[in-house]
């Protein structure tokens, strides 16, 4: 029979998985926003290829962190019972994860000049 009883402290990993991946998101987030900024100097085939590159991986950047807030409200909305604590935590972890994974991908993506 699963343990059906409360847990105590099951906000813990939520919290603390949202004070790490909330400014994480935001960063990578604010790093993408700039990013076009480094092909300012570029003309021609150069800026073609940049802008081209770009596109694509704002897409998966901004893709990737609305999983990373799913994944966080999921974490949040788990039943705050004693068996679901793997699980709470396994999603608290997998956000931070997400995000790092989402911005590596994104600056993967773009063809740098």
């Amino acid at each position: 029979m699963p343990d059906t009883t409360r847990d105590p402290r099951a906000w813990i990993a939520p919290l603390v998985c949202t004070l790490v991946t909330l400014p994480m998101g935001l960063v990578a987030l604010f790093i993408g926003g700039l990013t076009p900024m480094a092909c300012d100097a570029c003309d021609g085939a150069e800026a073609a290829r940049f802008d081209a590159s770009f596109a694509p991986a704002w897409t998966v950047l901004c893709v990737g962190l609305l999983l990373t807030l799913m994944v966080l409200v999921a974490s949040w909305a788990m039943p705050w019972q004693v068996r679901n604590t793997g699980r709470r935590v396994g999603l608290a972890l997998a956000a931070p994860a997400t995000t790092m994974v989402t911005f590596v991908a994104f600056m993967a993506l773009v063809d740098w000049p």
